[in-house]
């Protein structure tokens, strides 16, 4: 446990599946189903939750294999308490347990939406597109992304 002030603390874990989906939208980010949410949570490798005076407000998870591939993930801060520094706080939580625990040849991957990037740069890490490598995502049950309409059953 990590006291970054009088009132932010900083845990290990991961928050109730309403919690988790509160956490999410109150930030931007999207919503997820909840029976999604409570079979992720229990396979996160790491996550901490932020409190301010005992009210989460903010989170971070690392997913993965535990040994060739890692992600970060569910990265956000309650808006009322963003500009603090309190993303950076999370961040370095989850990168100081990667540098502790993960193998030095694993890979660490994240999606930087808008400036987060630059949150993220200070950590180590970099742009893909420099490497010929471009992030890509599916969300199942949507349409895969074919040019015209799928043809009818």
């Amino acid at each position: 446990m990590d006291r970054l002030n009088d009132s932010y603390e900083l845990s290990e874990g991961v928050p109730s599946v309403e919690v988790f989906r509160r956490l999410r939208t109150d930030a931007g980010l999207s919503d997820k189903a909840p029976e999604a949410v409570a079979l992720a949570l229990p396979n996160t490798w790491h996550g901490v939750v932020l409190h301010h005076d005992g009210e989460p407000i903010g989170m971070g998870r690392i997913i993965g294999d535990g040994g060739t591939a890692f992600q970060i993930v569910d990265m956000c801060v309650h808006p009322a308490h963003q500009g603090r520094g309190l993303g950076k706080r999370i961040m370095a939580a989850l990168t100081a347990e990667l540098e502790h625990r993960a193998p030095a040849t694993a890979y660490v991957s994240l999606i930087a939406d808008g400036p987060a990037r630059f949150l993220y740069e200070k950590f180590g890490f970099a742009d893909t597109a420099v490497h010929d490598s471009i992030g890509m995502c599916r969300v199942m049950g949507e349409s895969p992304g074919f040019s015209g309409s799928p043809a009818e059953p």
